[in-house]
């Protein structure tokens, strides 16, 4: 038997054995979910309890946390009992002035959302997420509040969704 047709036989076996022996699965989104076991979601609202309030964030924020979990998972959002549960609400709306100058003005300003999520998992309780999220946005102090709130509230919601996906469905 000559060299060519040894190696040829042996990058056969080895081929036919690969597929067999490894399997590679990745996620691009990084949900760790078995969709054998889960197969629903309700997603309660999050109502604002801060002091300062902007009445559109809580449409925003449930809108962009409904619409992450719709095109990351295969889950089915419900309205009553599910096989998973997030809700909780939005505790902070805090704008607090930053990188002070010499004339002790304010050059920036942070918005901070703050929002406490109830994750329940009804299946497997050791997988539960009692937790609170910030996220903020500096912005020009010489800029109206009202000229860029909504922007900053779409901004600052696309990030808390994530890190709520992240550390609940995704399982980090």
């Amino acid at each position: 038997m000559t060299l060519k047709r040894i190696l040829t036989a042996v990058a056969a076996v080895v081929m036919l054995m690969v597929p067999q022996g490894c399997r590679i699965s990745y996620k691009l989104n990084g949900a760790a979910i078995d969709y054998t076991v889960y197969r629903t979601i309700h997603v309660g609202e999050f109502p604002i309890r801060a002091a300062l309030v902007y009445s559109p964030l809580q449409q925003i924020f449930e809108n962009d946390l409904l619409d992450y979990i719709t095109r990351n998972t295969r889950l089915t959002v419900t309205d009553g009992a599910s096989d998973l549960e997030i809700e909780g609400e939005i505790m902070g709306y805090n704008l607090t002035p930053q990188a002070v100058t010499e004339d002790a003005y304010a050059s920036k300003t942070r918005l901070t959302i703050t929002v406490r999520v109830k994750y329940t998992d009804t299946k497997q309780d050791s997988n539960d997420v009692n937790q609170t999220f910030s996220a903020y946005r500096d912005f020009d102090a010489s800029q109206m509040l009202n000229d860029v709130q909504e922007q900053l509230c779409q901004e600052i919601s696309k990030e808390l969704v994530e890190l709520i996906f992240n550390a609940t469905l995704g399982n980090w």
